[in-house]
């Protein structure tokens, strides 16, 4: 990949440099409510300029971008924002809990040449127009890359981090709680530092984690300024900004995705269910022996593809894991091996789209959610009728996927914890 650093904006939090009434998380998360909420921290949260309207899944009136951009240039114009005066990368650090484990995540924001898909950056993803068009009109309008992509990259001999860990910052580090994550972000502008990271990835790519949407957006709009000769090679809006992590990081936390289903066939039990699938091998455990706030490490105790399952007011769980290695083939033979092996793949074939097809129509809704324990809890009050527990995909399998040319079903990922929206803006002018 082709990285560099950049003059970004950053909100000035004031005598200590706290943030958190700034910030957000990313825009395709968030609900009217919780835009309202983050407005309520201050009427200059950035969620008020990167969320014109809601739902985003198709492109608003231009009115909304509109304001957007007449806010931006308000926060430059009054300090709210200030520009950095050379290029910098930005350490950017994330600090967390989870299962009863701290984490600290370091990553860089930087700009990365948008090469086309499959280059340099490697997607996993399908996209769909009505976002692509929302995020295009929000640009257009604003000329800011205003939430970064989150990718990831190779460097097992650990250079990177070395480089990060040695730079100088310039100024003091800004800071921010966003939910139950401590943000932090600090700037380096050293050129050697930067030159030396850049070499170091030039021959890597970069995988997207999450972003898919934001990405695609910012490429074809660089491409579309240089093919009408508005821009040379070196704009900026040639550079798709990033925050990038190692792959082997400690807090690159890959959480599984799980299902609550709801709207199956009255006549649905479990046991018929169950019934259903004999390319499962099965186990039994109470209620009380699974632990469900770590689904991921619990079902690893059962090996490769071990899934938890549960039907309304649950006495026990069920465990189930392929033992047909032939199942998947007859099921998807047109998709690659490495596809065939994810447990989204087996669980959305097999399970949802083969074993459930009796209980299932139309109107089947299915909620996910990386927490274990909520898939328990909405099977015990009756307001789902199945719940399926799911070990996490490995970055590895992402990798491996993206590099096939493959695309992971919906919901295969939780990269946990979201980078956060605000932390630095990157002009595109």
């Amino acid at each position: 990949m082709d990285l560099r650093g950049f003059k970004g904006w950053r909100f000035c939090g004031g005598a200590d440099d706290e943030i958190s009434k700034f910030i957000a998380p990313p825009y395709d998360i968030l609900s009217a409510d919780d835009k309202t909420e983050l407005l309520s921290l201050s009427d200059k949260n950035i969620v008020a300029v990167d969320l014109p309207h809601v739902p985003p899944k198709d492109v608003g009136p231009d009115g909304v971008y509109q304001r957007s951009a007449e806010l931006l240039s308000e926060w430059k114009a009054s300090g709210v924002l200030r520009q950095e005066q050379t290029p910098a990368i930005y350490l950017y650090e994330q600090t967390f809990s989870w299962a009863g484990k701290e984490y600290t995540r370091r990553a860089m924001i930087c700009g990365v040449r948008a090469t086309e898909l499959g280059k340099d950056i490697i997607p996993h993803e399908h996209t769909f127009e009505g976002p692509k068009a929302d995020r295009l009109k929000l640009t257009e309008y604003t000329q800011t890359q205003l939430s970064p992509i989150f990718g990831f990259y190779n460097d097992p001999a650990g250079r990177v981090a070395e480089l990060l860990a040695e730079a100088p910052i310039e100024g003091s580090p800004c800071r921010g709680k966003l939910k139950e994550v401590d943000e932090k972000i600090s700037a380096i502008t050293d050129e050697e530092i930067i030159a030396a990271i850049a070499n170091t990835l030039r021959s890597e790519p970069v995988f997207i984690a999450d972003g898919h949407h934001r990405c695609t957006t910012a490429m074809n709009y660089s491409r579309a300024l240089r093919e009408a000769g508005q821009i040379d090679e070196n704009n900026e809006a040639n550079y798709v900004m990033f925050v990038l992590v190692a792959k082997d990081d400690p807090g690159l936390l890959v959480l599984p995705t799980h299902r609550v289903l709801q709207n199956l066939a009255e006549n649905f039990t479990i046991q018929n269910f169950i019934n259903k699938i004999p390319e499962f091998e099965w186990n039994r455990c109470s209620v009380e022996q699974a632990d469900l706030s770590d689904a991921d490490s619990f079902l690893h105790r059962y090996g490769p593809h071990a899934m938890a399952f549960m039907g309304a007011d649950p006495a026990e769980i069920w465990i189930g894991k392929l033992t047909d290695a032939d199942a998947m083939v007859k099921l998807a033979p047109d998709e690659k091996e490495v596809w065939r092996n994810l447990d989204v793949a087996i669980l959305h074939k097999l399970i949802i789209d083969k074993a459930l097809a009796p209980w299932r129509g139309d109107d089947l809704f299915i909620e996910y959610t990386p927490d274990g324990r909520a898939v328990l809890a909405a099977c015990q009050s009756g307001r789902a009728q199945l719940g399926i527990c799911l070990q996490g995909t490995p970055a590895a399998d992402v990798e491996a996927i993206a590099l096939a040319g493959a695309t992971m079903p919906h919901k295969s990922t939780y990269f946990y914890p979201k980078v956060a929206t605000g932390m630095v803006l990157k002009p595109m002018e």
